[in-house]
């Protein structure tokens, strides 16, 4: 988020108050539900082990995007996965 900051020109408390405003939630918020989204199209479209798609949305363990995939849509990522396939597509923004 620094980076960002130092881009805008501005501290990193006036960049997440200012992101907040605009967006309706803060940047590491933002961050966790785009990158659980995305990982969420991947799941519901691609037979990708859980763990290759961990690692490529930045966790370093199943456990941990496990976690963070179940905080954002109240399932776990196999299960979700599960629900998801055979043609059934979701919509996600």
């Amino acid at each position: 988020m620094a980076g960002l900051a130092a881009e805008a020109g501005l501290s990193r408390a006036a960049f997440a108050q200012r992101f907040t405003g605009l967006v309706g939630s803060p940047p590491l918020t933002y961050l966790t539900w785009w990158r659980m989204t995305r990982a969420a199209r991947l799941l519901a479209g691609d037979d990708q082990p859980l763990s290759a798609i961990a690692r490529q949305f930045g966790y370093q363990s199943e456990f941990a995007f496990s976690k963070a995939f179940k905080r954002e849509f109240s399932t776990s990522p196999t299960a979700y996965r599960r629900q998801h396939r055979d043609g059934a597509r979701i919509v996600v923004a």
